[in-house]
């Protein structure tokens, strides 16, 4: 299961974090997942939820956000959101596409437990 290593690291990094910023706790881990990063957000935030049990994040939260997969074409320079994993420019047709979201696995914030 790729994501309990994912929410280890997760762990890990958030530790760090709270470290340098001198944090005791927290509330919730917010992270952006991106349709083609290849996990599951439901499976994550089990992982998460089972991984963070006797470190300083136990009790906190795993907030996450799904971003779509969005793109740009490269032939009518319309932007626009893949659907069904079809990366087709639906504005003209062409297969010459930008990616521009979709591939996140990013924390994007903190919530201290006061």
């Amino acid at each position: 299961m790729h994501e309990l290593r994912v929410a280890t690291e997760i762990i890990e990094i958030v530790c760090k974090e709270m470290e340098r910023r001198k944090l005791s706790g927290l509330k919730e881990v917010g992270l952006r997942l991106g349709a083609l990063s290849g996990f599951d957000a439901g499976a994550l935030s089990f992982s998460f939820e089972a991984a963070v049990m006797d470190t300083p994040l136990d009790g906190a939260k795993l907030n996450i956000e799904q971003v779509p997969v969005k793109g740009t074409c490269r032939s009518c320079g319309k932007d626009f959101e893949v659907n069904e994993f079809v990366f087709i420019c639906p504005h003209c047709g062409s297969t010459e596409i930008d990616m521009t979201q979709g591939d996140e696995l990013d924390i994007v914030y903190l919530v201290e437990d006061k």
